[in-house]
């Protein structure tokens, strides 16, 4: 069993049934950090931030409400763009956080990317002065997600009672949820290197187009494909392979090369401000609606969906 995190960052899961155990799992846990001058951020879905922000009433203004479904719409965007940002923004002083990652809602599709962000915020916050709540919706969510949340979370909160994960390894969940990505058959491809990089940008881009993708979406997908091909030339052996096609009311656009990600925070870590380059993947997680990445000794895959 992995070890937890050190006591300077805390990462429990809260169980809940009904919007009652909602309110009593987070708004105590709100105030109990305002009380102790912490500042406090709520990234839940929208219904549920009214929810909180009603019980909390004149305290309310004093919390910094997000609306996951947007903010975490893709989730490999949730570590650096909500989280950190929050974090970053107060570094002298321990942060109290609650991030609901992962609703009823969610595809299978997202799923994998959902269940390793939630695996990889505790090596993101390692040593940060920061508590990270996350709720999950015991009665909507599947069997396999809540079994996934104990061995994400080192702690878990049920029924009001605390108790230490008996299965607690973030690292196999990361490793775990790395899938196989298989190209959809009979789908085009275009191959690339160096020379062909403005072509396989506007296969993907005229492909896009004839699917439905327009105005800024359109110009989103092809930052990102820039940024994707480009790694690809520098980082991926010099060549790859770039897919595109529909899918339930989405564009797919994919890039396989020969290269290999060694570290799991890529894309998911903000980069410093006089950082030069290695953003790329950071960019695209912005970017897009979804990011689904496949890595191994035998190549890696990024796969983008935007919705249409």
């Amino acid at each position: 069993m992995t070890a937890p995190p050190s006591e300077s960052f805390l990462h429990p899961a809260l169980f809940y049934r009904d919007e009652e155990e909602y309110v009593d799992g987070t708004v105590p846990f709100i105030r109990e950090g305002l009380a102790a001058g912490e500042p406090v951020a709520v990234a839940v879905p929208g219904p549920r931030l009214d929810v909180v922000r009603s019980a909390l009433g004149d305290a309310a203004p004093d919390v910094r409400f997000i609306d996951m479904t947007r903010a975490g719409r893709n989730p490999g965007r949730i570590i650096p763009r909500v989280l950190r940002v929050f974090a970053d923004a107060h570094p002298a002083t321990r942060v109290r956080i609650i991030g609901e990652p992962i609703w009823p809602e969610r595809t299978g599709v997202e799923y994998p990317a959902c269940v390793q962000h939630e695996a990889l915020i505790n090596s993101a916050f390692e040593g940060r002065d920061a508590t990270i709540l996350c709720p999950y919706d015991e009665a909507g969510l599947d069997e396999r997600v809540l079994t996934d949340a104990y061995a994400t979370h080192p702690v878990v909160i049920s029924e009001g009672r605390r108790r230490t994960s008996p299965s607690y390894a973030p690292e196999r969940v990361v490793e775990r949820y790395n899938e196989p990505l298989p190209v959809t058959e009979g789908t085009e491809g275009y191959v690339f290197g160096a020379d062909e990089l403005p072509a396989a940008r506007y296969f993907v881009g005229e492909r896009a187009a004839r699917f439905g993708l327009s105005g800024v979406r359109l110009d989103d997908l092809a930052l990102a494909v820039a940024e994707l091909t480009t790694n690809s030339v520098v980082h991926g052996g010099g060549s790859g392979t770039v897919y595109v096609w529909a899918e339930d009311g989405q564009v797919v656009c994919e890039v396989r090369d020969k290269g290999q990600l060694t570290d799991p925070l890529a894309g998911r870590r903000p980069s410093p401000p006089a950082q030069l380059g290695g953003r790329g993947l950071l960019l695209v997680n912005y970017l897009m609606d979804l990011v689904r990445v496949h890595t191994g000794p035998d190549g890696t895959v990024v796969r983008c969906y935007v919705d249409v």
